[in-house]
């Protein structure tokens, strides 16, 4: 197809040419004048039709590799506003010569608030660097303490690739890859019952793979991700035991989702996703020498989404999310916002 669309072409070029060339000679050849004047026309010049044939081809090549990335030396500026609440029950009992002495309930509730501001940058037409910093607000209330801590989170430095371009038949694929900087305040340096942490408390690289399939009205997408932690190591935070933590291995995580995307009209769309994140054990490292090891986390989310065309190019997307399970948030709320509009 592209060889009959690319020959199509250059007769049309190589015709302007020769109607070009034909305006330019005298009437007074008659006839004969006006067929020589079209054969050279049509004839092939020497140094021309290497032009025009390297022209054309670099113009198909053009229209066949479109990607979903943002272009070459373009920016996006994007807002993230995001609220997840954690509510948890926790009960003391302590026996003593099969006697129960101690018997309590704690309630734990935590709000977080998260604005997080980030900004992409395009390498390459399938090539996106993006830089994301987030300002974080938490509030946490229980029977022993209540208080609020406003800070930076974890600054985040990400690289996009997309390896093939877009196809009709095929689905978009798209790799990531994130690092994560313990730019907030740690939980391992906060003293318990006196603050509250605004990141992480580590270094993590986030390896991911995206895929998406556009079927009108709907569109198909999925995600698996791998986290890696880097190690802590110079603590010295006092626990509630009275021992002293040391160190910190974070166990791995693995994440993966799946959902769709209905378009309800040209300018309103809705989404459903589900997303699970599986945690292996974290080793805490102990001044005395021992060591323990926190419990393997799954935490899940189903989220509803309602995103609305604000201009040709910007779509602002509003979420809810239901935890799925007790190590998942209660429920969260999201909002995304375009800021170059």
């Amino acid at each position: 197809m592209k060889s009959l669309i690319f020959t199509f072409a250059l007769l049309l070029l190589t015709t302007a040419q020769a109607q070009s060339q034909t305006k330019d000679k005298p009437l007074d050849g008659g006839k004969d004048s006006s067929k020589d004047a079209a054969r050279e026309a049509l004839a092939k010049q020497e140094g021309d039709s290497g032009d025009q044939t390297a022209l054309l081809k670099a113009a198909l090549s053009a229209q066949d590799k479109q990607y979903s990335l943002i272009r070459k030396g373009k920016m996006a500026l994007t807002y993230d506003f995001g609220y997840a609440y954690v509510g948890a029950q926790q009960i003391n009992a302590r026996f003593a010569d099969s006697t129960l002495t101690l018997f309590n309930i704690q309630n734990t509730r935590s709000h977080t608030v998260t604005n997080n501001f980030s900004a992409d940058y395009g390498l390459r037409d399938n090539m996106t660097a993006n830089v994301s910093v987030p300002l974080v607000s938490k509030f946490s209330e229980s029977e022993t303490y209540s208080g609020m801590s406003n800070g930076f989170g974890d600054i985040g430095l990400g690289l996009r690739w997309q390896p093939m371009a877009l196809s009709r038949d095929m689905p978009s694929f798209t790799t990531s890859t994130t690092l994560r900087l313990p730019t907030g305040r740690s939980p391992f340096k906060v003293t318990a019952g006196q603050g509250l942490s605004t990141g992480s408390g580590y270094t993590a690289l986030t390896l991911g793979a995206n895929t998406s399939k556009v079927m009108d009205p709907v569109a198909l997408f999925g995600s698996v991700s791998l986290t890696l932690g880097a190690p802590v190591r110079h603590l010295s935070q006092q626990l509630n035991d009275n021992a002293v933590l040391t160190g910190v291995d974070p166990g791995a995580s693995f994440g993966f989702g799946m959902g769709f995307a209905y378009a309800l009209s040209y300018k309103v769309s809705t989404t459903v996703s589900f997303q699970e994140t599986i945690s292996a054990k974290t080793t805490l490292i102990l001044a005395d020498g021992r060591t323990s090891q926190t419990s393997t986390q799954t935490s899940g989310l189903l989220s509803f989404g309602l995103g609305v065309r604000a201009t040709p190019q910007s779509t602002v997307n509003v979420s809810v999310g239901v935890g799925l399970g007790p190590d998942s948030p209660a429920f969260t709320l999201g909002c995304n916002i375009p800021l170059n509009f």
